[in-house]
């Protein structure tokens, strides 16, 4: 496997309508950066967050998940609990190509705050609003900045293209809008 260039992920975003909307470069200033990067590119985070709560003494149960596990909230700042999550999506729409899996790996900005962010690999032929995790590792509360950095993504290149693409299977998280929850 190859990790893809700048080069070939801003010609991927540009012509192929990959990463939509797309920054060409890293985006600063007073923010968590965002947009492209020597061999990846930095998605930000939404504005609509479901924040894990117990207030239901309820538990999480993968095969039979309830809406109320958690609260759902649009805000520019969300604070996650000590010892908690919540969930997210971001901004960019991404349309993985045939012959590429996508890893994720948190912003060192969060990561150095005891925030980890988690995202299972975009598979080939996969698309959609990622959804992305945020753990709050710390006994404190923690800040997330929406439309802000959250997560490197890596593009890899295959060294051919899989017999069976997540398109081809019908994956049940295909085109998912906004922060999806877990499905059987």
């Amino acid at each position: 496997m190859t990790v893809l260039s700048d080069k070939w992920i801003k010609e991927m975003a540009t012509n192929h309508n990959m990463i939509s909307p797309f920054e060409d470069k890293q985006v600063r200033g007073n923010k968590i950066s965002y947009g492209l990067s020597s061999y990846g590119y930095d998605a930000r985070v939404s504005n609509e967050f479901k924040i894990f709560t117990n207030i239901n003494s309820e538990i999480i149960d993968p095969k039979n998940f309830r809406q109320n596990n958690f609260i759902s909230k649009k805000t520019e700042e969300c604070i996650i609990p000590p010892n908690s999550f919540v969930l997210s999506s971001t901004v960019e729409y991404f349309k993985i190509p045939n012959d590429v899996m996508v890893i994720c790996l948190g912003k060192s900005t969060y990561a150095r705050c005891g925030i980890i962010v988690n995202v299972t690999p975009l598979e080939p032929s996969w698309e959609g609003y990622v959804t992305l995790e945020f753990s709050n590792t710390t006994p404190l509360p923690a800040k997330v900045y929406a439309n802000e950095g959250a997560a490197q993504f890596i593009f890899l290149k295959g060294n051919e293209k899989p017999n069976i693409t997540y398109a081809d299977r019908n994956g049940k998280y295909m085109k998912q809008s906004g922060v999806t929850l877990p499905k059987i």
